[in-house]
């Protein structure tokens, strides 16, 4: 059933859709190909995007405990942040690990750190983000294993994994194995998501890091859907047909305070693929052409000088997301250019997405900006330059290709300088920072860490690998080695030694000995 349409606060009804009536043919309509105003034809008028707040710190047990409490406040979606450790595919007793453990997300060694991660949580019926990447295929094994243990089916979990190890080697850092075996990974993992979690997001291909290490707006998308490209290739690569597996792909961009070029910027960046799937892969079902994209506001742009400030950054960040056509949307908390947030200020965080969906407007009509020149030129602008640069990538033959000649992340590096520059010499405002700061800051009192959880997890590691059956877990990591050095399928025995209680790092190392690691060269 249709929802009611809005009225105005002086009464008069607002249409869920506005635009010239007979819609040029570049813009389009909401729904249909090339998706520029929205990839629904009715976005938020039938329910709000999904809200998720990314939570995780310490112990499986302390971050449990937070998505509880923000599926009480209203949290739509969950969205996991792991630890450093984690991230990089180490256990936390590895010599590697000693003080970053539970440090920036949580702590997950094995199954059963998992299973309490989850602990009370029905995952057929919440949605789940984790931002995990070159070691995403393991815990989304783990997830599917905590999901079998509560009776869930798989084919009843949704998610997404971000999955997006290119711009770990552009921007963020946390790679573990070369570029090659990294992508045969990939495509393992679409392959065993078709066949075994048909509604799971197989990778959130990830603007975000890009743009938080400096990247602008047309870098941003540019270098996203180049490494999206890529992809698609890997995966047509290895025998798959593009409408296969392509309606389960999805983005992750930043929006920074620049609404109106943001804005523009998620209409570019929806054409652009919806045109490139369509006639560059031959993608036939339009799911496949529609870019559907998560959007976390940015957190570059928080101070840690008064903080409470980024309280109105990021309701401006939240706005452009939502006036841009997000599907899902994280806003950060005030306080986390200090520290891990709080609880109050993750609640402030959500509650900023909730006056958004039900206090204002800008729900009741599908596109607000339908016809607003600036955002139209900004759009073809962006578009251009955009266009450019994935062309400048596809000559230097594709986006590996350019990663190991240093290219994306170089072009990166010049436009974080340019913007630092320009912020030093005044010429580029950030209030509190190099205008309007005040002469002493007031005190916070940040979240911390308890340092004693290093020596916890190391204490369930050690009953954990004392209590299992250490021969299973040896066949299964040889299992393991034997695929990842043919061309089966590693997610198959790699789920049976997570299963077998075999540990993140002891799956993690079993591939390292097959594939090698990762050293960077900076060419420039």
């Amino acid at each position: 059933m249709a929802p009611e349409p809005r009225r105005t606060e002086s009464g008069f009804l607002i249409d869920p859709l506005y635009g010239p009536e007979q819609p040029i043919e570049r813009l389009g309509v909401p729904g249909e190909y090339p998706f520029t105003r929205g990839v629904y034809p009715s976005m938020y008028t039938g329910r709000p995007w999904t809200m998720r707040q990314y939570a995780g710190f310490g112990t499986a047990a302390e971050s449990n405990a937070r998505y509880k409490q923000l599926i009480a406040n209203g949290t739509t979606g969950l969205s996991v942040a792991f630890d450093l450790p984690t991230q990089m595919g180490y256990d936390s007793d590895a010599p590697v690990a000693a003080g970053e453990v539970g440090k920036v997300g949580v702590a997950i060694d094995s199954i059963e750190d998992m299973g309490v991660l989850f602990d009370g949580i029905p995952l057929g019926e919440v949605s789940t983000s984790m931002t995990i990447n070159a070691p995403g295929s393991l815990l989304l094994l783990l997830y599917q294993l905590v999901g079998e243990s509560q009776g869930v089916p798989s084919n009843k979990l949704t998610g997404t994994i971000q999955n997006d190890v290119l711009k770990e080697y552009i921007a963020r850092g946390t790679y573990i194995f070369p570029p090659k075996p990294s992508l045969r990974l990939i495509a393992d993992v679409f392959q065993y998501c078709r066949a075994e979690i048909p509604k799971w997001n197989t990778i959130s291909i990830s603007g975000y890091h890009m743009a938080e290490a400096g990247a602008n707006p047309a870098q941003e998308i540019a270098f996203t859907l180049a490494n999206g490209i890529e992809y698609v290739r890997t995966a047509v690569a290895a025998g798959m047909d593009v409408d296969d597996f392509a309606p389960r792909l999805s983005f992750f961009f930043v929006s920074r305070t620049t609404l109106l070029e943001e804005v523009a910027k998620f209409r570019a960046a929806r054409r652009i693929w919806a045109r490139l799937m369509r006639d560059t892969f031959g993608a036939k079902n339009p799911k496949s052409q529609m870019l559907r994209f998560h959007t976390q506001t940015a957190g570059v742009q928080l101070t840690a000088q008064q903080p409470e400030v980024n309280l109105v950054r990021v309701s401006v960040q939240a706005l452009a997301a939502v006036l841009g056509g997000t599907q899902s949307l994280h806003t950060n908390s005030f306080d986390e250019a200090i520290a891990l947030p709080t609880e109050k200020s993750a609640r402030l965080a959500l509650r900023t997405q909730q006056v958004l969906a039900y206090e204002t407007d800008i729900t009741a009509t599908v596109d607000p900006f339908a016809g607003s020149y600036v955002v139209e030129a900004m759009t073809d602008q962006l578009e251009a330059a955009a266009v450019e640069l994935i062309e400048k990538v596809e000559e230097m033959g594709g986006a590996v290709a350019a990663i190991e000649n240093g290219y994306q992340k170089s072009e990166i590096e010049r436009t974080a300088y340019r913007v630092q520059q320009e912020t030093d010499s005044g010429e580029r405002t950030v209030v509190g920072v190099n205008r309007f700061q005040l002469d002493a800051e007031e005190p916070y009192e940040p979240l911390r860490v308890d340092p004693a959880i290093e020596a916890q997890q190391a204490e369930r590691l050690a009953r954990l690998r004392a209590e299992r059956d250490s021969s299973a877990v040896d066949r299964a990591l040889t299992a393991l080695r034997k695929a990842a050095g043919g061309s089966d399928n590693v997610l198959y025995p790699m789920k049976e030694a997570l299963a077998a209680k075999a540990t993140v790092g002891e799956v993690s190392d079993a591939l390292r000995e097959i594939w090698g690691t990762y050293t960077p060269v900076d060419r420039f």
